[in-house]
This record gives C-alpha cells, structure tokens and sequence, in this order.
C-alpha cells in the first residue's frame, strides 16, 4: 500500500525544500514491482533532480535499486566518495575527459564513437584492469549515441578492445524520444530499431549483461521495452512521465518534494493599487497582499507570474503580478495572512497544495523542469529514509 505525505515539521527557514526519502523508497518498491523481472536504475543526475543526489541513491540503494544512473563522471565519482558501491553507469563524456578515475572506482562509462571508445581502452590500459563499458545507440532521438551507419564500426571498435583485455562490454542501449506519448508511432520504431542493433553487436561477438531503452515512462507504459534493466527518473521521484494519461496517484507514486517558504511581508493596499514590476496585476477591491521570498534567484520560472499557484493561508492563491528575483506576491483578500505563515508552492497535492505538475501546467513547462531548476537560496533537507 502506497503511504500519503508525511506530515512534515514546522518551516526552519526563509524558504526550504524538504524532501521525504520515506516517499522515495515507496516509489522505488513500486517501479520494481511494476517493471520485474528486470532490473531497475534509478537516474539520479542533476543532484537527484533537485532532491540530493547522496541522499536519494542511498535511499534508492536500501529500497532495492540495483543500479544508479548518472550523466557526468564528476557525479560518478561524488556517490563513490560518499560511500556508494554499487553498480553505476554514467553516460556523458567529451573529448580528452578523463576516465582513469571512473575505471579505477569500477563505474560503468558510456562510448557512442569508435573515439570514445579508443579513449576508454586507453584509460583502462593506463589503469592496469579492464574498463567497464557500455555502448549507445541512437534509434531515433538525435541526440546521444551512434547513429546507424556508425554503429557497426563502434561495435568492432568495441569487440577489439575487448578481446585485448581493455575493456568488458556490460551493456547496450538507447534512449526513447517519445515514450511520453504512449500511441507515437516513433515508440515502435525506435524499439526495432534497438533490437537490431543489439542484434548487430551480438553478431561482433558482444554479450552484454544488460540492454536497456525504457526511460520512467517507458518503463510504466510499455512492457516490451523493459528487457533486461530500465532507466527511471522523474518516476523515482514520485512525478507522472505521463501526466496526461495517469496522474501520479493513477500510478501509485508520491511526489517526494515540497517546496515552501515563510510569508514576510503583509500589507493592506487600496484598490487600484499596481503589484510587482510593470503593474501587470492591479487590484480590483482593497485588499490584502502577502510577500513570498522567493523568486527566479532561486529558480521560480518568470512565467509562473499571474499563473501558479501557492497554498496560504489555507486557500490556493495565484501569483500577483510578476515573479522577481528575491520575492513573488499574492493577493490574499481579507482571510487573516500573517507573517511567518507558511506559504507551500508545490507538494504532493494531498494537503490542497499544487503540486509540482500543476505549476509546470501553469508555466507551460515539464514537472522535470519545475523540481531541478528551484534550489538557489532554499535550504534543503530530508526527512525520513536513510539520509545519513
């Protein structure tokens, strides 16, 4: 049974994030459930998508998760220092990055070229012991990965090095474009597209431990592409990667973040009254405004102004006017708004707050983009879970 939102203590700060490990480790029990019997990697790049990266992989860790998933080797070899173990793949290089320290902390580095592959085998060389490594392949999204009329040559590349002892070839994969509209067309293609080219580096002589495509929404709506491991981010994290067809609820998963911050200002003000920059909000009645400290410096999108919404006071109440840098204001009428009253952006909707999907909604954004941008001046913390 999927637990509701903790009750979280009384703010202790201007403005905080708080994050529920505890709504984390339910949500990673749920993705393996749902996705067995393959393995399940929880992504945790990005700082863990603005959740701690420390903290989530170690809580994703106890909760089951064989594998985690990074995108630079500086986020690689901060989870080794924090004490990490596990399996761990990493998945963005550049030209002369350096991957003796990824090999020598048995982290599982990512080639798309015949170069990148040379670099690797260079490294494990220098390194004395074989790199682990995995190939991607670009199936339809255009970005990383090789894309067909390369492949072949990565996967001889690839078999070469392995065969000189440079290297272990442990995985195969891609990366869906589209899996966020269960029905494209694109969704199949990339999926024939994937099996061919494991099929093409099966014939090199590869044996892969693992192949994996399915991203979060992948993972949830498409059985086929689970195959041996599937990738999951935003889903970890208690958000829809479909949130057009099932909300997070629909799928069993709680939002781990809660952003809020204290009221600091409260004033009266006649109508008329013109509120933030450009007075793109006027006051219709004398009323009541309420000064949130938070802005775009601590990564509140501008285009969340005269849009989203905030619970205060105990009523959902839209921004006033446009969002500053240090501050946003809203217009709270004659309910009784005080300073130091708790004003909550976004949570996991179960106590009348938005939630993250709202305030993308609001925006015209992605809830991805909503959770990893906020941060700046917040402080952070953890609730529940394995933190320390």
């Amino acid at each position: 049974m999927t637990p509701g939102p903790r009750d979280l203590p009384s703010p202790r700060a201007r403005a905080e994030i708080v994050v529920d490990l505890d709504a984390i480790r339910s949500n990673v029990h749920t993705l393996k459930a749902a996705v067995a019997p393959a393995a399940l990697m929880v992504v945790v790049k990005a700082d863990g998508y603005g959740h701690g990266m420390v903290e989530v992989a170690r809580t994703a860790r106890d909760a089951g998760a064989e594998w985690l998933g990074v995108a630079v080797l500086d986020e690689a070899l901060a989870l080794r220092a924090a004490g990490d173990t596990g399996r761990l793949l990493c998945w963005l290089g550049v030209p002369g990055e350096d991957y003796l320290p990824a090999i020598e902390a048995d982290v599982d580095v990512t080639a798309y070229s015949v170069a990148e592959v040379d670099e690797i085998s260079a490294a494990a060389a220098e390194a004395g012991r074989a790199a682990r490594l995995q190939l991607k392949v670009d199936t339809g999204l255009g970005r990383g990965g090789a894309v067909e009329a390369d492949w072949p040559g990565v996967v001889r590349a690839a078999a070469e090095a392995e065969r000189a002892g440079h290297v272990r070839v442990t995985g195969v994969w891609s990366h869906f474009a589209c899996s966020d509209e269960p029905e494209h067309p694109a969704n199949d293609q990339q999926e024939a597209a994937f099996t061919q080219a494991v099929k093409v580096a099966e014939a090199a002589g590869l044996a892969p431990e693992v192949r994996h495509l399915a991203n979060s929404a992948a993972a949830l709506t498409r059985p086929s592409a689970r195959l041996d491991l599937v990738r999951c981010g935003l889903a970890a994290y208690g958000l829809s990667p479909v949130p057009q067809q099932q909300s997070s609820a629909d799928l069993g998963l709680v939002p781990a973040m809660t952003a809020r911050a204290q009221v600091a200002v409260v004033k009266q003000v006649p109508a008329g009254s013109g509120v933030s920059y450009g007075h793109t909000y006027v006051t219709d009645r004398e009323t009541t405004l309420a000064v949130v400290p938070v802005g775009y410096g601590e990564g509140i999108l501008r285009s969340a102004s005269s849009r989203a919404e905030l619970l205060v006071g105990g009523r959902t109440r839209r921004v006033a006017g446009r969002v500053c840098m240090d501050q946003l204001v809203v217009d709270v009428g004659d309910d009784p708004v005080s300073v130091g009253d708790t004003a909550v952006l976004f949570g996991p909707g179960a106590g009348g707050e938005p939630t993250a999907e709202d305030w993308a909604q609001a925006c015209g954004t992605i809830s991805y983009e909503i959770v990893t941008r906020i941060g700046g001046r917040f402080a952070r913390s953890h609730v529940g879970g394995v933190a320390g």
